[in-house]
């Protein structure tokens, strides 16, 4: 087939980083300045907005890309697709367009066309133009102005050469884009991943109906009650900055005579409870209430905010990169906060009518229940209902099946009460003696954080991390909690050490390994794990070295989950059975 490759440099007065793609291209003064293209990777032809046959070279631009014997393809084509088909007047048809962006993903690259291109090692020459930034920031944006230099925006006539040097780089981004997908092709995305990439256009193209008067009001209140909250502390420290670290930390010292380590959430909480000091704990509660970091999603949901009411742009498919995970973006739906307070709709309604006085009257905690009502203010359009759907303990459930648990197995089939079920396995107690109201019950506290913590080689660490030192318990009840699980649960163990061993042999010797329906085999620069359903997993890279355990272990290139920073990356068993799962 046929490849269109494209990149397109434009013009909003939205800001696309808060308000994400769909906003910035739905804005009145939304336009497109440069197209650059190449058709089966013959020289790159430039559109420029500036020259008299702009429209009739977009014109031709529209007949290819609305030929089905042609492959659209660009660098986060959605961003594409959306801009082109503002400019056209309708939404473009979805068959044959193709995501650079996506399919480096789906291999495990990282996201950015820069990024990507050195990490793939293209020539110098292949590479994305280091000028791109300050060239965007001059003529993509609004320009602030001021006295000198009174411009609200700065026009190709007004800088010639750094025009003409924009008009270099949106040529270069498409060579960099098919010189990145020329690489990738060796292996292609399968058809059924290419659908889920265009149904995730649509879902995010759809987009979802907000509450407006909801985020009105929740922004009027957060910022009356942040208002009022400062003015105490303000009072009550003598402090010209209350939410300076520094400041606070220095005035909790003098105030109750104690070192403060850090003023961390959980710092917060522990003094909250210990300190015997009125004003001190109260400081501490208002720092806790200006902290709810949640409401700031009211901020992201107004920016966000399309013309028609409706939010577009919320999801990232492959966001969580090799696994194909969707990632949320801008309001992050994947992390919203549990709503549990009672009379929920008067909550909403004091809300939308600015009424601080009657929310602290009935509901005391004004950021708390602002943060309750976020997921309240998505709502379906008129005459639909939202139809909330979840997989019960869907991680439990397959690695019980694919480690072949068989008792594990028959409690999703049956009861599914895999807490309980797990604290019988471990402790030897008869399952229907956990329950409310009997001794035994405080073990199903012990077989949840099991759960949670240990299924992909979790130990204290782990259990730690899920807050199971919160509960009390001592580091020897921990590294028992730890035996316990592994005795009862042997067949995942097992499931480890020998995905674990597959991909090392794969690897070490080329030779393709086969673990419970799961193949490892070592291909060209990748170690790539195909699972049950035929999708396949790729590892950039891998090699084997001696770590400081004296082990071999696998270490591939791969995006660090704390630096957010392309580099190598060591692996295990049980992350390896965490990415298949």
């Amino acid at each position: 087939m046929i490849r269109l490759s494209i990149d397109l440099e434009t013009y909003s007065s939205v800001d696309i980083k808060k308000a994400g793609a769909y906003a910035y291209v739905r804005s009145p003064d939304f336009e497109i300045m440069l197209a650059a293209y190449s058709l089966d990777g013959g020289p790159v032809q430039i559109l420029d907005f500036t020259e008299p046959d702009f429209k009739a070279g977009m014109d031709l631009l529209y007949s290819l890309i609305t030929s089905e014997g042609i492959e659209k393809c660009a660098y986060n084509a959605t961003f594409e697709w959306l801009c082109l088909s503002k400019y056209y007047g309708h939404d473009l048809p979805l068959n044959g367009w193709a995501c650079t962006m996506h399919h480096g993903l789906y291999l495990g690259y990282p996201g950015g066309l820069a990024a990507i291109g050195d990490a793939i090692g293209l020539p110098q020459d292949k590479r994305k133009m280091g000028v791109g930034l300050s060239l965007i920031r001059k003529f993509c944006v609004p320009h602030k102005p001021s006295k000198k230099d009174p411009r609200v925006r700065i026009l190709p006539q007004h800088e010639p050469e750094k025009w003409q040097l924009f008009r270099e780089y949106c040529k270069q981004d498409v060579v960099t884009e098919m010189s990145i997908k020329n690489i990738l092709d060796r292996h292609p995305v399968p058809y059924d991943e290419m659908e889920l990439w265009r149904l995730d256009l649509i879902i995010n193209n759809t987009g979802v109906a907000v509450d407006e008067k909801l985020i009105e009001g929740a922004l009027y209140c957060s910022q009356a009650i942040t208002e009022s909250l400062m003015e105490e502390a303000k009072e009550i420290t003598g402090l010209s900055n209350p939410k300076s670290v520094q400041q606070l930390t220095k005035w909790l010292e003098e105030e109750t005579g104690e070192e403060v380590d850090n003023l961390r959430k959980e710092t917060v909480s522990g003094m909250i409870k210990d300190l015997d000091n009125e004003t001190a704990v109260r400081m501490l509660e208002i720092r806790q209430e200006l902290s709810k970091t949640s409401v700031k999603k009211y901020d992201a949901m107004k920016n966000a905010l399309c013309d028609d009411g409706r939010i577009r742009g919320l999801l990232q498919f492959y966001g969580g990169n090799r696994t194909g995970r969707w990632a949320g973006r801008l309001v992050q739906v994947q992390n919203l906060p549990r709503n549990h307070m009672d009379m929920i709709e008067l909550a909403r309604d004091l809300v939308k009518a600015k009424d601080l006085d009657s929310l602290k009257m009935v509901f005391g905690n004004i950021p708390d229940t602002l943060s309750q009502l976020i997921r309240t203010t998505f709502i379906p359009a008129q005459g639909n209902k939202f139809i909330v759907a979840d997989f019960s303990a869907i991680e439990a459930r397959v690695i019980a099946w694919l480690s072949g648990e068989g008792w594990r197995q028959e409690v999703f089939a049956t009861h599914g009460k895999i807490y309980e079920a797990s604290a019988s396995a471990m402790f030897g107690v008869p399952i229907d003696r956990i329950k409310k109201g009997n001794p035994e019950y405080e073990l199903r506290q012990k077989g949840k954080i099991a759960e949670l913590a240990l299924g992909y080689q979790g130990h204290v660490g782990a259990l730690k991390a899920m807050g199971a030192d919160k509960m009390g318990l001592s580091d020897d009840e921990l590294f028992d909690i730890v035996a316990r699980w592994r005795g009862s649960n042997k067949r995942i163990v097992e499931l480890w050490y020998r995905c674990e061993s597959a991909v090392l042999t794969a690897v070490r010797t080329g030779m393709a390994q086969n673990v419970n329906g799961c193949t490892f085999r070592k291909t060209d620069n990748f170690m790539i794990v195909t699972l049950p359903s035929g999708r396949e997993l790729f590892y950039i890279n891998p090699t084997l070295k001696i770590n400081e355990k004296g082990k071999e272990q696998m270490f591939y290139m791969g995006v660090e989950q704390g630096t957010k920073k392309w580099g190598e990356i060591g692996t295990y068993g049980g992350k390896i059975v965490e990415n298949i799962v």
